[in-house]
């Protein structure tokens, strides 16, 4: 299943932007750019949030998305509650295990969050370690950095 794909370089590097049926389904990071589409009207509504939010100016994205095309049940119960973290905050796998499960599923939690098929604009970067560690972050530590600085945290 391909929709429209494009790359664009940001200030965090490369993104692969994927979109299907009028909502964005991917957003990945990528070493360098691939052969690109020409973009779609989702995607270019992308681009310009994800701008508007690397230049401080978006807290929340508008673009509509469907994580749900891929991952299982359990996963996208993870990437929901990923949503509801608000800009410039961050909780721990423990805590959204229990938001999630009402039991510690930290270690599955984690696994989903590292499956999260819209990075930034699905905030997995939101989430730490309960030592207030960064934990890890499939986009590497230096990214993760990064986006919560653009948030306001260090």
């Amino acid at each position: 299943m391909t929709g429209t794909v494009y790359y664009k370089k940001f200030d965090i590097g490369w993104l692969r932007l994927e979109s299907l049926d009028g909502a964005i389904i991917k957003v990945d990071y990528v070493d360098e750019a691939g052969e690109s589409d020409a973009p779609d009207k989702v995607i270019e509504q992308c681009v310009r949030e994800l701008e508007e939010y690397f230049n401080g100016g978006r807290k929340s994205f508008d673009v509509k998305i469907n994580p749900d095309v891929s991952g299982t049940p359990f996963q996208q119960s993870v990437w929901k509650q990923l949503r509801m973290i608000p800009y410039g905050e961050t909780i721990s796998y423990k805590t959204l295990a229990e938001r999630i499960s009402g039991s510690n599923y930290s270690r599955a939690v984690a696994n989903a969050n590292g499956k999260n098929p819209i990075s930034i604009i699905i905030p997995c970067h939101r989430v730490i370690a309960s030592n207030n560690q960064l934990g890890g972050y499939t986009g590497g530590l230096d990214r993760k950095k990064l986006l919560l600085s653009v948030e306001g945290r260090s």
